[in-house]
């Protein structure tokens, strides 16, 4: 995987023009998702429902490039990817995971597999993909393990338990949220999660310009993030051992701040 650029503002018009000429054949699937996103952004406004319709028009095409895999063997090893990773940070069968936009369950029917019966909760925003997410666990034959798929309308997660989940996760949901969704997130994920859990999400980090392109793929600095978690009482940390995998977002981790702590 090429190495990340951290400096590059992708929503520039240079940028844009240096890549098309560099990438010519990729131009026409760039105009098909402008004018796609010229449309949904039209017919809705909040950022929540308009990526939701994203989601609808992506999974009818299919279900694996939606969660951002063009074949089904990067799906495969995207998953595993970030199951290896929770496993050397020690996932155990008897934790409580929650997965915050768990698509089609990319890497969710690993952590099924793994944890026992029930202790696995997935949502998302889309119902089609959950949709996906059910010929997901019929294909890998998990049903026994009884996980719940939950279709959501907001990241508040007020229908969830207090200090439950050990672990939860978000994989490439922060990478196309505005902040506001993100702070959303990041003001209720600590009532969920249990004493001593953690909260892992991925981002696309630049180290410039924060921008975004296409109101689908959001950039932000390491700082803006840890920030942010530390304004509701959190403590977040950069995660350089993820850099090392072959992904091209980075990693920060979240947990409930210590007593005495401060930022």
């Amino acid at each position: 995987m090429p190495a990340k650029n951290l400096t590059a503002n992708r929503s520039a018009l240079g940028h844009r023009v240096s890549y098309a000429l560099r990438h010519p054949h990729r131009v026409p699937r760039h105009l098909v998702r402008a004018t796609r996103d010229a449309w949904l952004r039209y017919r809705y406004p909040d950022h929540v429902s308009y990526y939701r319709a994203v989601m609808r028009s992506d999974t009818r095409t299919s279900p694996e490039a939606a969660v951002g895999s063009r074949t089904h063997e990067r799906w495969l090893a995207l998953g595993a990817m970030q199951f290896d990773y929770l496993l050397g940070h020690g996932l155990r069968p008897e934790h409580r995971m929650l997965e915050i936009g768990c698509g089609n369950l990319r890497a969710g029917w690993r952590f099924i597999s793994h944890l026992e019966p029930g202790h696995y909760y997935g949502i998302d925003i889309s119902p089609e993909i959950l949709a996906a997410a059910q010929d997901t666990l019929v294909r890998q034959g998990l049903q026994n393990r009884l996980p719940t798929l939950t279709p959501v309308r907001d990241l508040t997660l007020r229908f969830l338990p207090d200090a439950h989940f050990d672990v939860v996760h978000a994989h490439s949901v922060f990478s196309h949220s505005p902040l506001p969704v993100i702070e959303e997130c990041l003001a209720h994920v600590g009532r969920v999660m249990a004493p001593g859990g953690w909260f892992d999400f991925t981002f696309d980090r630049t180290e410039g310009v924060e921008h975004q392109v296409l109101r689908e793929d959001f950039y932000y600095r390491t700082e803006t993030l840890i920030t942010l978690a530390e304004k509701h009482g959190l403590s977040a940390r950069f995660m350089t051992d993820w850099e090392e995998l072959p992904h091209g977002q980075s990693k920060i981790r979240v947990t409930h701040r210590e007593a005495g702590q401060t930022p």
